[in-house]
């Protein structure tokens, strides 16, 4: 967790559990929502048998959840109903909150380590006794049920913070006729009629109610195991392109605009450098003064041109600037990055590339667009403006464009180019990211994909900014096209099983 949220954890923010939490008084039902209390109750007793007939297809959709929601996170369910999925996600503090009071109870009894809250969700007296903010807030199905989704929605925002995520998962109206057809056979517990919502729906919803959709998937394409066929068509078949589409379940994760915090100070402006003596004192005399807190930190890769020599020379002619000079202890651009990450004290944390094709003049944009909050992750892209003349060479060109699509649609955000050197997070989400790197490992020579997969788990909103390439002014580039080609490719296959094929 962050620095800034870890004192709340301590004092307000431990809860007691298993309470028995009532709302204040009802406020009147719509007939609607009446009918669907009545549904719910009736059904209360038999929901674990419905539950366990359809155990494989609640197994697949709790195993993306997992993925989207670490173990130990608070977690606020909504439309919980009898407390299994809630419990599937080992939060370190759960509430679910439930339109029926008897399915309350039976959630009680089974989960006792858990509180659950009886209580309409758009009625917003239900959320006066849930104590937040939470880390997710997850609502399944029961978006299908509300008679005014954005109001619903809006009623959210209280229980954020900057970090919090919203994950919403429904299922495809595409197949409301067959889910229909399996009531009437008996192979699905009856439900009342649900709003018809696509993706498309629920991420403008999303908006209207003032939270910022950061990405979205569709899974699941066979509901039954089928002797394991369903599990390879649910693993490998429904996260392709063209596939996908017919898959039952629909996930959105939002975040609160209305949290969305500038109080990012300072940043510490980290450049990795091997072999770049002619290049160290112009990127300090570039670097605009884009905040009044700037470090500088030089991390040297075992030279022999007297690179760290060039620094030290730098650092005494600068005596203004915030500069500290650092040897990395191993190989490689992800040691150097993360080594020099670890010892920054800025509030932003900023990559800018030895070599200066990407122009340190930028930097005050990407500051700027973490800072505003229109992104969390910001990723330089220079394959949008014209190159100077022999920036990138052919075959890099259409490598990186390449792999961006395929990035793309395995991170289900926008990557135009995921080489470029410059990536800008909070030093926050940083130690978040290094908190859950073991779930990737140690796979990543470049440092790029340990930050662009990181943040995708993490399901911090990324955006890409447009840089104007410069070709080098000295030295030689350190990148192999074939054989970072083929590493490439390795991460592409790595991610595949790691972020789509879970």
């Amino acid at each position: 967790m962050t620095e800034l949220r870890e004192p709340v954890r301590q004092d307000k923010w431990e809860q007691p559990r298993a309470a028995a939490i009532e709302t204040s008084a009802p406020i009147a039902l719509s007939p609607r929502k009446a009918a669907i209390l009545d549904h719910a109750d009736r059904f209360a007793e038999t929901r674990a048998i419905w539950r366990d007939q359809a155990a494989f297809f609640h197994a697949e959709d709790e195993r993306y959840l997992r993925f989207l929601i670490p173990p130990g996170s608070r977690v606020l369910e909504i439309g919980c109903g009898i407390g299994d999925t809630l419990a599937a996600l080992a939060p370190s503090y759960g509430v679910g909150i439930d339109i029926s009071s008897r399915q309350i109870a039976i959630a009680r009894d089974r989960h006792p380590d858990l509180t659950f809250i009886a209580g309409d969700v758009e009625n917003p007296a239900t959320f006066m006794a849930v104590s937040g903010p939470f880390d997710v807030i997850l609502v399944l199905d029961t978006i299908g049920s509300l008679d005014d989704c954005q109001g619903f929605i809006e009623h959210l925002h209280p229980l954020c913070t900057r970090e919090t995520r919203l994950v919403i998962g429904h299922f495809s109206h595409l197949w409301y006729p067959l889910l229909k057809a399996a009531e009437a056979m008996g192979l699905r517990m009856a439900q009342p009629d649900q709003n018809v919502l696509s993706p498309a729906d629920l991420r403008n919803l999303a908006v209207l109610a003032d939270f910022d959709p950061v990405k979205s998937e569709q899974r699941v394409l066979s509901p039954l195991r089928l002797a394991g066929v369903g599990r390879f068509a649910n693993r490998f078949l429904s996260v392709l392109p063209g596939l996908r589409v017919l898959s039952l379940r629909h996930y959105v994760v939002a975040r609160s605009m209305r949290c969305v915090s500038d109080d990012v100070r300072s940043a510490t402006v980290v450049i990795p450098a091997r072999n770049e003596r002619g290049n160290i004192a112009p990127a300090v005399q570039r670097i605009a003064a884009f905040c009044k807190d700037i470090e500088i930190i030089f991390i040297e890769g075992h030279s022999k041109d007297g690179t760290y020599e060039e620094m030290e020379r730098v650092r005494a002619a600068f005596p203004d600037h915030d500069i500290k000079l650092m040897r990395q202890p191993g190989k490689g651009k992800a040691d150097a990055v993360f080594t020099a990450f670890d010892a920054a004290r800025g509030d932003v944390l900023m990559i800018l590339d030895a070599d200066l094709t990407m122009p340190p003049e930028q930097l005050p944009k990407f500051f700027e667009a973490l800072r505003s909050g229109k992104g969390e992750f910001v990723n330089g892209s220079r394959l949008v403006y014209p190159m100077d003349e022999g920036a990138m060479r052919f075959l890099n060109l259409i490598a990186n464009k390449t792999f961006s699509y395929l990035f793309s649609w395995l991170l289900n955000q926008r990557y135009t180019d995921t080489l470029c050197g410059t990536k800008v997070l909070r030093r926050s989400d940083y130690v978040r990211l290094k908190a859950g790197k073991a779930y990737f490992g140690d796979f990543d020579p470049f440092g790029d994909f340990d930050l662009i997969f990181g943040a995708s788990k993490l399901n911090l909103k990324t955006i890409d900014l447009p840089i104007r390439y410069a070709a080098r002014s000295y030295g030689e580039t350190q990148i192999s096209r074939f054989r970072h080609g083929w590493m490439l490719l390795k991460m592409v296959v790595f991610a595949f099983f790691k972020i789509k094929a879970i």
